[in-house]
Order: C-alpha cells, then structure tokens, then sequence
C-alpha cells in the first residue's frame, strides 16, 4: 500500500478515538486520553504502571500505536482499562 492509499483509508479514522470489544462482546468507544496498564517494562515506563494514552495512531504496516508522554509505543505492550 502506498502513501496516498494509506491517506486515503486513514481520513476516515481519528487520533483521539479507539474502538474497542470488551470481554463480554460489546463495542465501546473511547477518547483519549484513556488510561492503559504497562504489561512490561518498556523505554522509560515500568511494569504494572498505569498510564494515559494522548494519542492512537497506525504505521504504514497498520500497527496500532499508542502515543504517551509524547512517545510513540506498539499497542501490544498495554493493556487497556475500560471502565464500565
């Protein structure tokens, strides 16, 4: 996929929001900030920490990214707190 394909797809999505399915099925919406538990030590965040989520964004590989304190992180470190 290239750049202009990618922006394409991409003007339909929004940094601030993330869609998510809880454990018992159902589709939720949040907004950032949201908050997210760190599953292991990674950069300058430790284990077990919980921290707020500024941003979502997606690589070329359409990788979710989770922007915190101002640095981008793979989503698959975090694991996140829906309130219900």
């Amino acid at each position: 996929m290239d750049k202009r394909e990618l922006a394409e797809l991409l003007k339909y999505s929004s940094p601030k929001q993330l869609y998510v399915v809880t454990w018992n099925n159902l589709l939720k919406l949040l907004f950032c900030p949201f908050r997210v538990q760190v599953k292991h030590a990674i950069g300058d965040l430790k284990q077990l920490e919980i921290v707020w989520v500024q941003e979502v964004k997606v690589t070329q590989d359409f990788i979710t990214v989770f922007v915190i304190n101002g640095r981008a992180y793979f989503y698959y470190h975090f694991d996140i707190l829906v309130e219900e």
